[in-house]
């Protein structure tokens, strides 16, 4: 399973329920990533969507505790027994964890890629990431050249879980 998340120099991921920062290209690598995958969200993450609806063109499974909650285009798990029933009619490869915090939280440990863009700024942030280079079992795999949006550098950084 993958995980794609966007961090700050410090790890943070978003500030008041959205991100920190939207740098197009940031943007088309998780298109060209996740079109036509499984992408995995919690409820919060999906509110932030425009209108609150599903990606298009991929299936989107929402993480809800509430029972009742249901989503036009989309799948509701309300437990993570329920979303793993959900997520074995796929190929591990083709699932993207997208956040919020809580999921990347619960969801890490059964990942074993990790699609990250690094930005090397430090953000006001509530909401954070875990800090893979601070974890033995994460190695970064590829690394790419430094790209810059207005004053803005980031990179795109692969890590996979050691064996």
């Amino acid at each position: 399973m993958n995980i794609i998340v966007a961090v700050d120099s410090q790890w943070a991921i978003g500030n008041g329920g959205d991100l920190l920062i939207r740098i197009p290209n940031d943007h088309k690598m998780f298109r060209q990533e996740t079109m036509g995958k499984v992408v995995v969200l919690g409820r919060k993450t999906l509110d932030t969507f425009p209108q609150g609806l599903p990606l298009k063109n991929r299936t989107n499974v929402i993480l809800s505790s509430n029972p009742d909650y249901q989503v036009k285009d989309g799948i509701v798990a309300h437990s993570l027994e329920e979303l793993f029933k959900e997520l074995e009619k796929y190929k591990s490869e083709d699932v993207y964890v997208i956040g919020g915090d809580s999921v990347y939280r619960q969801m890490l440990p059964y990942c074993d890629v990790a699609h990250v863009t690094k930005i090397d700024h430090r953000y006001q942030a509530d909401a954070y990431f875990p800090n893979l280079d601070e974890l033995p079992e994460w190695e970064v795999t590829a690394d790419s050249e430094e790209q810059t949006y207005f004053d803005v550098a980031y990179r795109f950084v692969r890590y996979e879980r050691r064996r």
